[in-house]
C-alpha cells in the first residue's frame, strides 16, 4: 500500500508544487475580485461532479470480476452524459437567471464552461477509478502531472496574455479533464478485450447490484461537497467584493495538496479495503492508515498555520494578507479532515452509506446554518466562522469512524 501511495503522491508532488509555485505570479496577474469568480464556478463544478457519476465510479474498484466492474465504468460514464446535459439546459436557455441565481451577474460570459468543465472532470474521475482498480496509479500520477501543467500554463499564459477572470476559469476547466486523452488511449489499448465483451444485461445487473451508491452516496456526496462549497457561494453573495477571493486562495494553499495525497491515500485504501475485510483485518488496517496520517500531516500543517499571516503578504502580494490569516483558522479542520477523508471509504467497504450519507448531512447544516446565523450575529467574520464548523464536522465524523471499527472489531 506505501508503495502504490508513494507512486500517486510522486504525482501530486510535483502538480501542486507547480500549482504553489505559480500562485505568486496568478495573484498578481489576476485581482481578488477574479478569484471571487473563480471561486464560485470551482465551486458549482466541484457540487455537481461530485454526484455526476451517480457515485458508481467508487464502486468500480469492489467486484472481483473485471467485466463487472467495467459495467459499472460504462454505467457511470452514461450517468455523466445525462447529468452534463442537464447542466447545459439552463446555461443555454436561460443564462441571465442562472447567473442571477447564483448571485454573480459577472459569471454569465463564462456560464458555457461549466456543463463542459463538469463532463471532462467526471470522465477523468470515473476512468481514474477504473485505472486504480487495475493498480496502474503510475499512469494516474502521469495524468495528474498533466493535468497541472496544462492548467497553471493555461492561467498563466492567458493572464500574461490579458488578465480577465476567463483566464482563471478556463485553466481551471483545462485542469479537471485533461487527463482524459491518456486514460482513454489506455483503456483502449490495455482493456480492449473487456470493452468488446460489455452487454446491455451486464450493465443493468450491475447497476442494480450496486443501487446503493446512487441512492445513499449520492446525497453523502453532495452533502459533503457542498458543505464545503456551497458556503464559498454564499459568503460571495453577502459580501460583494474579494472576500470569496480570499478564502478560496486560503483553501487552495491549505486545502488542494492536502485533498490530492488524501484522494491518493483513499484510492489505494478503498483498493485495499475489501481484501481486508475479508480477511478480518480492516480494523487494524484503517486505525493504522488514520496514525500514519496524523503522524505524516498534522505537524506540517501547524507551520504553515503559524507562518501564513507573516508569508501571504510577501509572497502573495499584500492584498492578499486577510487570506494568511484565515489560514490560521482552518488549520484544525484540515487536520482533522486529513485524517479522516481517506479512511471515510470504510463506510462504502462496510455497507453503512445511510450513515456517511447522515454524517455529511449534518456537516451541511453545520457550516451553511452557521454561515446564515454568523451573517445576522457577525457578518465581518463569516469566513472564521466557517473554519471553525468545519473543524467541528470532521471532529465529529472522526469519532464515528472510531466508534464503528469497534463495534467490527467486537463481532
Amino acid at each position: 500500500m506505501l508503495r502504490n501511495i508513494a507512486i500517486l503522491t510522486s504525482g501530486t508532488v510535483f502538480a501542486q508544487g507547480l500549482m504553489v509555485a505559480a500562485l505568486p505570479i496568478l495573484t498578481r496577474l489576476y485581482s481578488p475580485d477574479d478569484f471571487s469568480l473563480l471561486a464560485v464556478y470551482a465551486a458549482i463544478i466541484g457540487i455537481v461532479t461530485v454526484v455526476s457519476c451517480m457515485r458508481y465510479n467508487i464502486a468500480i474498484p469492489l467486484p472481483e470480476d473485471d467485466i463487472d466492474g467495467m459495467a459499472l465504468l460504462a454505467v457511470a460514464l452514461l450517468a455523466t452524459c445525462a447529468v452534463s446535459f442537464l447542466c447545459a439546459l439552463p446555461v443555454v436557455f436561460v443564462p441571465d437567471a442562472t447567473a442571477r441565481l447564483i448571485g454573480q451577474p459577472e459569471l454569465q460570459p463564462y456560464l458555457w464552461m461549466i456543463p463542459l468543465g463538469v463532463f471532462i472532470a467526471s470522465v477523468y474521475n470515473a476512468l481514474q477509478y477504473w485505472a486504480s482498480r487495475r493498480k496502474r496509479f503510475a499512469l494516474v500520477t502521469q495524468t495528474r502531472m498533466t493535468r497541472a501543467t496544462g492548467g497553471v500554463g493555461a492561467q498563466l499564459s492567458l493572464g500574461a496574455f490579458g488578465p480577465s477572470p476567463f483566464g482563471l476559469i478556463f485553466g481551471h476547466m483545462v485542469y479537471g479533464g485533461l487527463g482524459v486523452i491518456g486514460l482513454l488511449r489506455n483503456l483502449q489499448r490495455e482493456d480492449h478485450g473487456l470493452i468488446t465483451r460489455l452487454r446491455t444485461e451486464t450493465l443493468l445487473l450491475q447497476a442494480r447490484t450496486y443501487h446503493r451508491f446512487p441512492l445513499l452516496s449520492v446525497p453523502e456526496a453532495l452533502f459533503n461537497t457542498a458543505g464545503t462549497q456551497l458556503p464559498l457561494i454564499i459568503i460571495a453573495s453577502i459580501i460583494a467584493g474579494p472576500e470569496a477571493g480570499f478564502l478560496f486562495l486560503a483553501m487552495r494553499v491549505m486545502g488542494q495538496p492536502m485533498a490530492l495525497i488524501g484522494s491518493s491515500v483513499a484510492q489505494v485504501f478503498l483498493a485495499e479495503a475489501p481484501e481486508k475485510l475479508r480477511d478480518r483485518t480492516l480494523t487494524a488496517f484503517t486505525q493504522r492508515t488514520m496514525w500514519t496520517l496524523f503522524r505524516a500531516g498534522a505537524p506540517a500543517m501547524l507551520g504553515i498555520g503559524v507562518i501564513s499571516p507573516l508569508v501571504f503578504p510577501i509572497v502573495f502580494g499584500p492584498e492578499w494578507t486577510r487570506a494568511g490569516w484565515l489560514v490560521s483558522w482552518m488549520t484544525p479542520w484540515f487536520i482533522l479532515q486529513f485524517v479522516s477523508s481517506p479512511v471515510s471509504m470504510v463506510m462504502h467497504v462496510l455497507g453503512r452509506q445511510g450513515m456517511a450519507a447522515a454524517l455529511q448531512a449534518f456537516g451541511l447544516i453545520c457550516r451553511v446554518g452557521s454561515i446564515f446565523i454568523a451573517s445576522a450575529l457577525a457578518p465581518t467574520h463569516l469566513s472564521e466562522i466557517f473554519a471553525i464548523s468545519g473543524a467541528v464536522f470532521y471532529g465529529v465524523y472522526l469519532l464515528t469512524i472510531t466508534a464503528i471499527l469497534k463495534n467490527v472489531e467486537n463481532r
